[in-house]
């Protein structure tokens, strides 16, 4: 940390005398990928950019023990915005910046910070000439809340894919979340209604990787915020409702090069380039344990079966959505791009991006070969023809994922030895947890057969 100010910084505190920011809120995220934040008053803003602000480390899951619990947040100017639900609250406003977490001990990065585990992947691509860009489609529910303010399951409105009203009644609240994100500095691509009731989608352009995925983060609040004022509960839980879709978060990615698309090639097949084919190749081959971080709860794998559009068949397509991966239409054949389609939005956004940055690096550097794409609906195929086309499946539930993890050095590695042990502690844990506990369906079934 340095004890003058750059002139973005500057510019910042400028901006929070303008708006009149009285409140800014100095957030990171944990392991699991829960926003954590430090409230300071706009006075101690200069302070935060030239000393940074300490806070203890050993109250958050996963990052230290308590005799080495003081860390320090370093606010990153580029991440100031004011948060539209609290704009001229009592004469003031509130507002946020995204923080890296600091060892104070060594006065490093924090090792167990996700951002930096993101960082580094960035940076190793930097290394082998590329930058990385990355658009999510993240998916959530809207449900009612009960009269004490609880999250219930009932629906928000009646509407199916690509509905209006009367029967999306939530398209005012998707008008507001819009209008909040923007404020925030998001360029809204679209939004719709998608397929289940109560479920909605916005998506947000392209950007590099690490405002990507600070952008997810934002995201989410923002959404959980003003769903919240219109008496609405969202969710990104991926299935919270059994026999309808699920929620995912299809992330779109593609490598530049010197200023070009490194996935475009006029002459390769569909118009990709031996690069893109081989980091698809190289997701395809790191994908089991990829899943543990990219879908990291018990839930996720109840989104994760045949039959409700959720891709689980290691494969890729150049046209259908039932593959893990696709290669979308491109406005421009120079905007060529991947779609990974496993993610879901319960994912840590940070690890989730490096996961999966890391695993396509590595079928760079291994110079893999594509397996050819499967134009076929694959959940028609029976186990037979999934076999004859080599076609494997992600883990089936969170256990199945953890033990890929700890199998797969590119993955495991990409996390950083001190995430990794955290986070396969944690989720062990929770599938420990889950084997052990009776759900509603079983005593439905067999408390009174029985």
């Amino acid at each position: 940390m340095t004890s003058e100010l750059s002139a973005e910084a500057e510019e910042v505190l400028d901006e929070i005398e303008e708006k009149n920011v009285d409140f800014l809120r100095l957030q990171f995220t944990d392991i699991l990928g829960t926003i954590k934040n430090v409230s300071i008053t706009a006075e101690q803003a200069e302070k935060a950019f030239t000393e940074g602000i300490y806070f203890d480390g050993s109250s958050i899951n996963g990052f230290v023990r308590i005799q080495e619990s003081d860390m320090r947040l370093d606010p990153d100017p580029s991440t100031f915005a004011v948060l539209p639900w609290r704009e001229n609250v009592e004469g003031g406003s509130s507002a946020r910046l995204i923080c890296d977490v600091i060892n104070t001990s060594t006065g490093e990065p924090f090792e167990g910070d996700p951002r930096r585990v993101l960082k580094n992947a960035v940076d190793r691509a930097e290394e082998m000439g590329f930058e990385v860009n990355a658009a999510p489609e993240p998916e959530f529910f809207l449900f009612k809340e009960d009269e004490d303010g609880n999250a219930t399951t009932e629906f928000g409105d009646k509407g199916g894919y690509f509905d209006l009203a009367p029967k999306d009644l939530a398209s005012d609240v998707r008008r507001d979340i819009i209008y909040g994100l923007e404020k925030m500095g998001f360029d809204i691509e679209a939004s719709h209604h998608e397929v289940a009731q109560g479920q909605h989608e916005i998506n947000f352009t392209y950007d590099d990787a690490l405002t990507t995925a600070d952008n997810v983060a934002t995201f989410r609040s923002v959404v959980r915020a003003i769903a919240s004022q219109h008496d609405l509960h969202a969710t990104f839980m991926p299935k919270p409702v059994p026999r309808i879709n699920g929620s995912g978060m299809h992330t779109h990615m593609s490598l530049f090069k010197d200023g070009e698309n490194a996935f475009y090639d006029e002459d390769g097949q569909f118009g990709l380039s031996d690069t893109a084919q081989s980091y698809i190749a190289g997701i395809l081959d790191h994908a089991p344990a990829i899943a543990a971080v990219t879908n990291p709860t018990v839930n996720s794998y109840k989104r994760l079966v045949p039959g409700y559009e959720a891709p689980v068949y290691v494969a890729w397509s150049d046209r259908n959505r039932s593959a893990l991966i696709r290669k979308p239409a491109a406005r421009t054949p120079a905007a060529a791009r991947i779609e990974a389609r496993f993610p879901d939005p319960s994912c840590n956004p940070y690890l989730a991006f490096a996961a999966l940055i890391h695993a396509g690096l590595d079928g760079i550097e291994r110079d893999l070969d594509c397996q050819d794409p499967i134009r076929e609906n694959i959940y028609e195929f029976d186990e037979a023809k999934r076999e004859e086309y080599g076609i494997g499946t992600l883990p089936e539930n969170l256990g199945e994922a953890i033990e890929e993890l700890e199998n797969d050095e590119v993955v495991s590695s990409a996390l950083g030895e001190h995430v990794f042990e955290n986070f396969v502690e944690a989720k062990t844990q929770e599938h420990t947890e889950y084997l052990v506990s009776v759900s509603e369906w079983e005593l439905e079934q067999y408390l009174e057969k029985f």
